[in-house]
């Protein structure tokens, strides 16, 4: 169920326990940029296989999963590297992610991409995350 596309439960701990880099995309089946991102997800969850964990939520139906996450607009992408911690860009700006940190510890918490998001500029990140494609 962990590698499961979309999901109605998410346990982060659970999905981290795997050791590999995991794509959460929160989203819902009726939005517009959604909908364009739906095949690409589809397409990355079956290329990457037991090499990354994409994610899909529907906020609209299961909204409470997104409790946790500093979720603004949908679709918003978090991303997570093989040891579970938030993604780390080379370039944040140029890959439009946001950093969210703690305010009191400053710890980063979360890295996020807010809108729709390209197959290319996907990869762009899983290439960062050091996870290639099944063959």
């Amino acid at each position: 169920a962990d590698f499961l596309l979309t999901t109605t439960e998410l346990d982060l701990e659970q999905l981290k326990s795997h050791g590999i880099p995991i794509m959460i995309d929160f989203g819902a089946d009726s939005c517009i940029p959604c909908k364009e991102m739906a095949p690409v997800l589809k397409e990355l969850n079956e290329a990457y296989q037991g090499k990354i964990i994409v994610k899909f939520v529907d906020v609209w139906k299961d909204g409470s999963l997104a409790e946790d996450f500093p979720l603004e607009v949908i679709p918003t992408q978090f991303f997570f590297d093989k040891d579970g911690k938030p993604f780390v860009p080379s370039d944040p700006e140029g890959m439009q992610m946001m950093m969210y940190s703690m305010k009191d510890t400053n710890e980063h918490v979360f890295t996020a991409h807010q809108g729709g998001m390209t197959k290319e500029q996907i990869l762009a990140v899983f290439k960062e995350l050091g996870v290639e494609p099944n063959d």
